[in-house]
């Protein structure tokens, strides 16, 4: 699992499944309901009808966890035929739907119904709407920030061992020659390829290495990927939660 493949909209279902969790102990009912002088002990919250707190608040709860869960898995996992994203996001707006009509039908609605309501609707939207919106498909830990490159022209330092300063080859530019002993000139050896962080300008597809035409991944501008590999004008690239494919379109990309 990859914490950092988690995304703004998934911190939203987080919080959202907290408060839920939190108001299914609140009050359900205000004390219109038992009359004019209530004690605590009078008020029934949802775990005093386990149908309404283990089927309709924690339902809520555990969909929000499993559409977090399936964005932490290298790969999507089914449930009864249901990817486990959706079928998490399918418990949160049942939830949202049964507490909607609950509050509608209550006559004198507690804290623990209405904000259990409002959680469950920021659940069910959140779940829905991250991967339809790209504000919400930013990376929720940012990814960290890649060392500063050595500026142009300066050489690593040469310290016990070192078998001497080493020109380096341009990155895309041309073999260089060297003398060899007799006078003959040898080309250079090509210079191995060193991954390197990079972001996209616009929202790019990212391609299976092995040629098919699908998309496995969309790279989104504003964050971070890893090249890990020239392949021919294209690139390989690591996403967040671990999966590589091959970037076509190099054009326009910002080196870390």
């Amino acid at each position: 699992m990859n914490i950092r493949s988690l995304t703004r909209g998934d911190g939203v279902v987080i919080g959202a499944a907290v408060l839920l969790f939190i108001a299914s102990f609140l009050d359900l009912t205000g004390c219109g309901n038992v009359g004019a002088i209530c004690s605590r002990l009078d008020i029934p919250n949802a775990w005093d009808d386990l149908g309404l707190g283990l089927g309709i608040y924690m339902a809520g709860v555990i969909g929000g966890g499993l559409v977090v869960f399936a964005r932490l898995l290298p790969a999507p996992r089914k449930v009864a035929g249901l990817e486990l994203g959706a079928f998490g996001t399918a418990l949160t707006v049942a939830a949202a739907w049964v507490l909607l009509w609950t509050l509608i039908d209550a006559t004198d609605a507690g804290a623990g119904l209405i904000l259990g309501f409002i959680a469950a609707l920021v659940l069910a939207a959140a779940a829905i709407a991250t991967p339809l919106l790209p504000a919400l498909q930013a990376a929720l830990i940012p990814a960290p920030k890649p060392a500063a490159p050595q500026p142009y022209g300066t050489q690593p330092s040469v310290g016990y061992g070192y078998p001497g300063a080493q020109q380096q080859q341009p990155y895309g530019g041309p073999p260089q020659q060297t003398q060899a002993y007799g006078g003959q000139p040898q080309p250079a050896p090509a210079a191995e390829f060193s991954p390197f962080w990079f972001a996209v300008p616009v929202p790019r597809p990212l391609y299976a290495e092995d040629g098919s035409p699908t998309p496995i991944a969309e790279l989104a501008p504003g964050t971070w990927y890893l090249a890990v590999e020239q392949r021919g004008p294209g690139l390989v690239a690591q996403t967040q939660d671990g999966r590589r494919g091959v970037l076509q379109d190099t054009s326009g990309i910002q080196r870390g």
